[in-house]
């Protein structure tokens, strides 16, 4: 049987290295360039270059100084909020029986909704700091978050971890850390299916929105009200697909039940630009 799931089926046998570092006798060591680490890079990266030409387009007040003052402010949200989130939402039992865990970031765990909360704190700290408005801020960065997520989900797909429920689908996929390997059951590639859902389909809409219709300067903070149904809806969905890594809350999979609150946060956000953009439309009037 085992044989058989092998010729119908591809095995997962991708290294979690872009490149490993040798050690002192010359063999490989531990370390090395990981690709989940490359994935963040990008996703960096990306978001800088989208947001210079936004700037070049007129689209953004943002030049490439103001713009590397914005992506300082994100990039701590993202890994400090991402870390964080991890271990109170995934790992408080662990934290709670070795609370120096938070610290031993080399040891992998990242939370996206502790990302996405990270970067709302450091949003509004930015906004503060730099005496703007939040909402255009928010509305410049959902635009450019969604590649972050595709790149990640791609390198958990090549770490070989989150994978999916089992599945006869031609597409299905052999994970060696899963438990049930060595008896030839399949899973969805999940990782696969959440860098589609989570990242390339919202990257399509959200740029859709911001460069075809007027949504970012006629009611600023509802793009970001979108992104974040919109990326809810698709985390809900995809994780049905997903092999929960954690116990269950009222039957739903983590990711499900925290994605509700981001859902209820999106429709806030909604709700806050119209009476932000109605308020400054009575100003600009008197």
């Amino acid at each position: 049987m085992f044989l058989a799931y092998q010729i119908s089926h591809w095995t997962h046998n991708l290294s979690p290295f872009l490149w490993k570092f040798p050690d002192s006798w010359g063999n490989w060591g531990p370390g090395g360039i990981r690709w989940y680490g490359i994935s963040y890079l990008l996703g960096f990266i990306s978001a800088y270059f989208l947001l210079l030409l936004y700037f070049k387009k007129n689209k953004s007040p943002y030049d490439s100084e103001q713009i590397m003052n914005l992506m300082t402010f994100q990039v701590l949200g993202v890994l400090i909020g991402g870390r964080i989130g991890y271990i109170l939402l995934y790992q408080w039992e662990s934290l709670v029986a070795d609370p120096f865990m938070i610290l031993r970031v080399w040891e992998g765990g990242m939370a996206s909704h502790g990302g996405f909360i990270g970067v709302a704190v450091a949003t509004i700290w930015y906004a503060k700091h730099s005496r703007q408005t939040i909402f255009p801020i928010a509305d410049l960065l959902v635009s450019v978050v969604p590649p972050g997520l595709f790149f990640g989900r791609i390198a958990n797909f090549i770490n070989g971890e989150l994978w999916g429920k089992t599945t006869n689908v031609s597409w299905g996929v052999l994970f060696p850390k899963a438990p049930d390997f060595m008896m030839g059951i399949s899973r969805h590639p999940s990782q696969i299916y959440a860098a589609l859902l989570e990242g390339f389909l919202p990257f399509l809409l959200i740029q859709y929105r911001f460069w075809k219709t007027d949504i970012a300067t006629r009611c600023p903070g509802r793009l970001s009200g979108e992104f974040l149904i919109l990326y809810a809806c698709a985390r809900i969905f995809g994780e049905n697909f997903r092999q929960p890594d954690a116990s269950l809350i009222l039957g739903f999979s983590r990711g499900q039940f925290y994605s509700f609150f981001l859902c209820l946060g999106g429709i806030l956000l909604i709700f806050l630009s119209k009476r932000y953009s109605s308020r400054s439309i009575k100003s600009s009037n008197r």
